[in-house]
């Protein structure tokens, strides 16, 4: 047999790969081309290249200049690609609480304090399910099924609720019939919920990463990986499924509650019935499962170390089954005869939303001293609101739950009651008396919200007219244009509002706190509603009471229509679909950890998919590459580049622009994207630069010192414009690009290929396998797909467009 020839080694074989940032792009935009091919991948992620580009790697004259061959992946249709998921707007108080789950502080050796945050955090999410799936129930059972069908005005005035009135005397218009024939509209809402979380789990998030189940790099004695470099730490299947089936037991066990509740409370006060003994039971039986569905939620929590692929059977199955079972049971105890059965009033709905408000306020209070003990022991000064940043936006997402559920309420009493006035008393329909106080506490809000509004106006005006010198001394030797310089200086001063969120919203979630509070006791109190409850007082009291009310339960269900009317609009308007992408694009990067129906986590597809091409390229071609990512994509790339083998790593530069690694996920994430986290990628790194801009409202400096060889990670800040006026080379002004278009700098190519130079040369690749010496009809001995089985079969699956990369 005669000795194997290694193949050449093909000389500064270099790739670049591309990742967009928020609201999506074009392949062709990304390629600067309008001819591109599909890689590898599908119609919802994908990799392209120039058609000219295709198969670059087996044409080496191509590198000889040192030019990368640029690849773009496109990932937008992951958040944005269909007029359906607009409709994932109504599971935004979902999707906030589950940001809070990572926005806790840093923790150095405080295992129990991170499980009990992360205990309290997915606790606040099961009380947002209970409190959408109790709003279903309000307005399905209690202002549909009791209120207005047991009104002869309010069902006479609707032939669809005729088979069910009161007055007619039907099979339905028994109260437990009613209730149990409502019961179908929650249950519905619960099972959609439970089979969307499951669908897009399946579409979206079951994608393992390329490494197995070791923790570190593989190799022993390396000790452990940061965190987002963990094998399991884009792959919860495990707690999702637990979660998922935690959740839809939750909501369909409060659904046979509120069913079973009102027919047991009358079967205790009905003379010498049986059935009383079977309400205690029933109910006693939904106790046990909530106290179950707890437990599940509370026993355990992500697994990160290792890929676990196990599924907790008896949770995942059961569970949902048995609160199934109890539904169906509430249902027939409920459809039981009873001709005396007579609605009046309202069912215990204030009881229920007090308890929940309640449970939720007592739990961001825990949270919050969490929050505190976890920052003590590792305090930073970028941190937001000293570690309380996840308790507040905790706090927002049971305000956005609350409003959206009073929302719904107060609109579909409004037009139940027709001209009559909720919440009156007598026949006219209501809502629970929490909804209308929580609604009434809400112009309050936006009043107080007016004081912050106002100083960050003063605040941003003053802060441009302070930099008007300083951008004409930028711009030494160029003629002073004050038209010019103000909108220079205006849009560095609008790009610094960013940095005043936090303190933004730890007043709207520190006011909300309060005035819930004040709410809630008002409600206890009083025991009506607040232009009522005021009655008999100081007149402009009286009046103002009476106002808020108003204009609360106006606001309120305005906010609800504009949530719908956002998703109708996006249905059909691609302009206003792609803005709402943009929102999940930032809010739906992390793993569902806390919610399992909240909006799925499209980084589940998008750092495997980057993390494979990074380790297949380089493990095939033994060439040089630079991945480079714009806004939230340098996010994504960085994730990518902490999830490969240590000797891909080393193959790898790191270029990110626009980039909000430091400025809002170092400040907002500070265990998974602070200075430690980020101080460690760059040891990691054989090279790393990030640019950025002044003007720039998202990206920002990423503040990693140089340590070592290794020079500083940021540039000097970009100027912004590049030209302050008219030259040769510029005769007609240039934009002010703020947060897009950095290729348009110099300064971009020059680093890119600061960073390709810096990278080490391209290595050989391994010899192949030798071949015996005969002819075939598929082709010559020893030819190109016998002495790179690897690169061929990858070549090939490239040009189809349907390899895994």
């Amino acid at each position: 047999m005669p000795p194997a020839i290694p193949e050449p080694t093909r000389p500064g074989a270099a790739l670049e790969l591309l990742v967009h940032g928020v609201g999506g792009t074009t392949p062709e935009l990304m390629l600067d081309d309008p001819r591109t091919v599909r890689v590898t991948g599908d119609e919802t992620a994908a990799i392209y290249r120039r058609t000219v580009d295709q198969y670059a790697e087996e044409d080496p004259e191509r590198f000889a200049d040192g030019r990368p061959v640029p690849e773009a992946y496109c990932w937008c249709n992951l958040t944005s690609g269909n007029g359906a998921r607009a409709l994932w707007l109504l599971l935004l108080p979902f999707m906030v609480v589950n940001l809070a789950h990572w926005m806790r502080p840093p923790a150095a050796r405080q295992a129990a304090t991170v499980r009990l945050y992360g205990v309290l955090v997915r606790l606040v999410a099961l009380t947002l399910t209970v409190l959408l799936t109790a709003a279903a129930c309000e307005v399905a059972l209690d202002l549909t099924a009791w209120q207005c069908a047991g009104s002869a005005r309010c069902a006479g005035d609707r032939s669809w609720l005729g088979f069910m009135s009161a007055a007619q005397g039907g099979w339905w218009s028994q109260p437990g019939r009613r209730l149990a024939l409502a019961a179908v509209v929650p249950a519905a809402l619960v099972g959609l919920l439970w089979y969307l979380s499951n669908r897009t789990w399946s579409a979206y998030e079951a994608q393992r990463p390329p490494r197995g189940d070791m923790d570190g790099d593989g190799v022993p004695g390396n000790g452990p990986r940061p965190v987002l470099g963990r094998p399991g730490f884009w792959y919860g299947r495990r707690l999702v499924a637990r979660l998922r089936a935690a959740h839809t037991a939750a909501g369909f066990l409060t659904v046979a509650a509120a069913v079973a509740g009102a027919t047991a409370r009358y079967d205790r006060h009905a003379a010498g019935t049986g059935r009383e003994v079977l309400g205690w039971a029933l109910e006693g039986a939904l106790l046990l499962g909530g106290v179950v569905v707890v437990w599940v939620v509370c026993r355990r929590g992500r697994s990160e170390k290792r890929l676990d692929n196990r599924l907790d059977r008896a949770v995942v199955t059961w569970l949902p089954g048995a609160s199934i079972a109890l539904l169906v049971l509430a249902v027939l105890y409920a459809g039981w005869s009873r001709p005396t059965w007579r609605s009046a009033g309202t069912l215990p709905g204030d009881t229920t939303f007090s308890v929940i408000a309640l449970a939720q306020g007592a739990l961001v209070l825990a949270l919050a001293a969490v929050a505190l003990r976890l920052y003590r022991r590792a305090p930073h000064t970028r941190t937001v609101l000293r570690g309380l940043g996840g308790p507040a936006v905790a706090m927002l997402a049971c305000a956005l739950g609350s409003v959206m559920s009073g929302g719904v309420a107060q609109r579909v009493a409004d037009w139940l009651d027709g001209p009559a006035t909720p919440g009156t008393g007598g026949e006219p329909i209501g809502p629970p008396v929490l909804l209308s106080w929580q609604a009434s506490v809400i112009p309050v809000l936006l009043v107080l919200l007016l004081v912050p509004a106002a100083v960050l106006a003063l605040r941003t005006a003053l802060t441009a007219r302070r930099l008007a010198p300083v951008v004409e001394a930028e711009y030494e030797g160029e003629r002073p244009d004050p038209v010019r310089t103000r909108r220079i200086a205006a849009t560095r001063a609008r790009a610094a509002l960013t940095d005043a969120a936090p303190g933004v919203v730890g007043i709207v979630a520190g006011a909300t706190l309060l005035l819930g509070a004040a709410a809630l006791v008002g409600a206890w109190t009083a025991e009506t509603v607040p232009g009522k409850a005021f009655e008999g007082g100081h007149p402009f009291v009286e009046s103002a009471a009476e106002a808020a009310q108003a204009l609360g339960s106006w606001l309120i269900g305005f906010g609800f229509i504009l949530f719908v009317t956002w998703g109708r609009r996006a249905y059909k308007d691609a302009s206003a679909r792609r803005t709402i992408g943009i929102l999940w694009d930032v809010g739906t990067f992390w793993p569902r950890a806390a919610h399992p129906f909240a909006p799925p986590c499209y980084a589940e597809r998008a750092v495997p998919d980057l993390t494979w091409r990074m380790s297949s390229w380089t493990r095939r071609t033994g060439g040089r590459l630079v991945i480079s990512g714009h806004s939230q994509g340098s996010v994504l790339a960085a994730a990518a580049v902490w999830q490969l083998p240590a000797a891909t790593r080393r193959r790898v530069a790191l270029l990110t622009y626009g980039s909000p690694l430091e400025r809002l996920y170092g400040r907002w994430f500070p265990a998974y994207f602070g200075p430690r986290p980020l101080a460690s990628l760059h040891r990691e790194l054989h090279c790393w630069r990030n640019l950025w801009r002044r003007t720039d409202p998202i990206g920002g400096p990423v503040n990693v010192p140089a340590e070592g060889d290794k020079p500083e990670v940021d540039h000097r800040a970009l100027r912004d414009p590049v030209v302050y006026g008219r030259t040769q080379e510029h005769p007609l002004p240039e934009p002010i690009l703020g947060h897009g278009d950095y290729q348009a700098d110099p300064v971009f190519a020059k680093e890119r290929t600061v960073l390709l130079d810096r990278l080490p040369p391209a290595l050989p690749l391994p010899a192949p396998v030798p071949v015996p010496e005969q002819r075939t009809e598929e082709g010559p001995p020893g030819g190109a797909d016998a002495a790179d089985p690897a690169g061929a079969a990858g070549d090939a699956q490239g040009s189809s467009g349907r390899s895994s990369g």
